[in-house]
């Protein structure tokens, strides 16, 4: 009995790892253009999980909307409920790394007009000074990010190692 409850543990948690990649890559390919925007919100739409990493990226998926949405009225109303959804799982979660780079990318690839960027600076400390404490597979998101980031110093990013 105890050989069948880790072995399921194990399947489950090697699933949960491979869909949480698959975000991961889907996420930050979804930038580039509106088909793979469109490709992660449909992704990320699928997942049924109450996790506070899917559930931001549920929220960013939402902002996304924003972007590939022809109905010009609606975009203002994504952006605000997945901006206060992401803040809400944020405040329940503040030691959460990947959550604050989900907000940091979202806050910099909206528009400053939009508002939506006062966590910039904050999340770029938090994530330098707890980089050291992360998993292997969040490091190197993490440096993944960071390599693209608009915030992050050349000497920021070579920090982190």
């Amino acid at each position: 009995m105890k050989l069948l409850i880790s072995f399921l543990s194990v399947l489950f948690l090697f699933f949960q790892t491979s869909d949480l990649e698959a975000l991961r890559n889907s996420y930050s390919k979804a930038n580039i253009s509106n088909e793979n925007a469109k490709n992660f919100i449909e992704l990320v739409e699928k997942k049924t999980s109450s996790d506070p990493i899917i559930t931001a990226y549920k929220a960013a998926a939402k902002i996304m909307e924003a972007k590939v949405t022809t109905e010009k009225n609606k975009r203002k109303s994504f952006v605000k409920t997945g901006a206060k959804s992401l803040e809400s799982i944020i405040a329940s979660n503040p030691n959460n790394a990947e959550l604050r780079v989900i907000r940091m990318s979202v806050q910099e690839n909206l528009p400053k007009i939009v508002g939506y960027n006062k966590n910039l600076k904050e999340d770029k400390t938090f994530l330098i000074a707890n980089y050291s404490k992360q998993n292997t597979d969040l490091k190197s998101y993490i440096k993944q990010f960071a390599a693209q980031s608009k915030t992050i110093t050349a000497a920021e990013k070579a920090s982190l190692k």
